[in-house]
């Protein structure tokens, strides 16, 4: 039996590294939004610890989406840059990992969508953006980024006439490029393909490797 079990393990072993080198070869459908576009500020919440789990989640500072999803977002920022105004990402792709740890301590879909189903950040198909000024300063909104309130609704009626008007003209101009808003959270916008894009669960510092070797979606 012991020779038998140590040739299972020899395969096991493998087959591991056989799937690890498949992985390293691969080529992934996520882009680098500031390397398409470098006028759109990103300012990742979870590569800090500024963010409602006081702790950095993201090993690796670059905010990635679906090819199809970055080039919608693009042109969101185009139509705004018309305005002299432009958008401020604080979120893309979420590892699954990640979500799992943030369910662990929000357990409240209206807020942190549950890891058994997967979140559109893990599909790289939803972004957290706002709207800044043509300085880079963020506009007035209902809330800053991750408030687990009503005010953060993306309908709240309560909140003044300058916050309504900004989140009003992000929604409008995201729609138009064919995203869609949650009413949970006014910052959150779904691409309008997100069941075309599978869950993933991969690294940020290891795509982030291979976008340096070039082996990302173009």
């Amino acid at each position: 039996m012991k020779p038998k079990l140590a040739i299972f393990k020899i395969a096991v072993v493998f087959l591991f590294f056989l799937s690890s080198f498949a992985f390293a070869q691969e080529t992934i459908d996520l882009v680098d939004v500031a390397a398409l576009d470098s006028t759109i500020i990103i300012d990742l919440k979870y590569a800090t610890a500024d963010n409602f789990m006081g702790d950095t989640l993201y090993s690796a500072n670059i905010c990635l989406l679906r090819k199809d999803v970055a080039k919608r977002l693009i042109e969101v920022q185009k139509e705004l840059q018309q305005m002299g105004l432009g958008l401020k990402v604080w979120d893309g792709y979420r590892p699954l990992a990640v979500q799992k740890k943030m369910w662990e301590k929000i357990p409240d879909s209206r807020y942190v969508a549950n890891p058994a189903k997967g979140s559109n950040h893990n599909r790289g198909a939803a972004v957290d953006v706002t709207l800044v000024d043509k300085d880079g300063k963020e506009l007035e909104m209902p809330t800053g980024f991750d408030d687990f309130t009503e005010k953060a609704g993306s309908n709240y009626p309560n909140v003044s006439e300058r916050a309504k008007k900004n989140r009003e003209l992000l929604k409008k101009v995201m729609i138009n490029h064919g995203f869609k808003p949650i009413k949970s959270e006014w910052w959150h916008f779904n691409d309008k393909n997100i069941h075309d894009y599978p869950v993933l669960d991969v690294p940020l510092n290891i795509l982030k490797m291979k976008a340096a070797k070039g082996m990302m979606a173009k």
